[in-house]
């Protein structure tokens, strides 16, 4: 299994007990999905190892205080904390209508109402406050806010999102 195989769902951020327990931040709006997992995989010192989950059961709202299969001393908890935790695609819900995860649309035709197609999308940028499509357009790249009101129709049998953006910002760009 490759990290490219899978979704980041979360980071181990303390332990919870003096015998190996720890506790997950989850990254999710629906942590109940992830209460009974059989196991998860880690990046551990640069290496991506799946770790088998004796016990596990939802603490607070978004953590995961989980009981690994081999880790039963505060030492060994210690070397995993800080580690990211991942899960194979197949695990995350099935998204329908408007909805995506970022990961899926990537390659898919970009078309405005008014402007009609204008690119491919070959990435996402998350990491400011508005997520943004990173648009290809003819060796020009275009950034559209990725937000509910622009977001017309997203079509995965055609690879295809229609959006509506206001006038003028596609034009920023080209």
């Amino acid at each position: 299994m490759n990290i490219e195989d899978c979704f980041y769902l979360g980071k181990i951020v303390r332990k919870y007990s003096f015998n190996g327990e720890l506790l997950i931040k989850l990254d999710t709006d629906q942590p109940e999905l992830y209460e009974n997992l059989e196991a998860v995989f880690i990046n551990y010192r640069n290496s991506f190892i799946p770790f088998f989950i004796e016990s596990s059961q939802l603490h607070k709202s978004d953590l995961l205080r989980v009981q690994f299969e081999d880790v039963t001393t505060e030492a060994e908890a210690d070397s995993l904390l800080k580690s990211d935790v991942y899960l194979p695609l197949e695990f995350l819900p099935k998204l329908e209508g408007n909805k995506f995860y970022f990961h899926e649309i990537i390659g898919f035709k970009i078309e405005d109402v008014s402007y009609g197609s204008f690119g491919i999308i070959k990435g996402v940028n998350d990491s400011t406050a508005q997520a943004l499509f990173e648009v290809e357009n003819n060796g020009k790249e275009i950034l559209i806010p990725i937000n509910d009101a622009f977001i017309v129709k997203v079509d995965r049998a055609k690879k295809s999102i229609l959006v509506n953006t206001p006038q003028g910002l596609i034009d920023l760009y080209l």
